[in-house]
């Protein structure tokens, strides 16, 4: 599924580069998947509100990993 996620989001920014994606339900609150729907680009995730606080503490951690890896290149 993930596979498919990726392509998704590779194609339909090569067709419309401004196309924001994301997406919602509990996956939208598991670290895992937050840290693979970062990494794929997706612009959001939603999800319900008992998983808001560690979703924004994954996606936090998410976001400062690519700057740690970007400042050591």
């Amino acid at each position: 599924m993930g596979r498919l996620v990726r392509i998704a989001v590779e194609e339909g920014r090569a067709a419309r580069p401004d196309l924001e994606t994301g997406v919602c339900g509990e996956h939208g609150g598991d670290p895992e998947s937050i840290r693979f729907f970062h990494a794929v680009g997706l612009d959001y995730v939603s999800c319900s509100p008992l998983r808001v606080p560690v979703a924004r503490l994954e996606a936090g951690r998410a976001a400062l990993a690519d700057v740690d890896t970007s400042e050591s290149r």
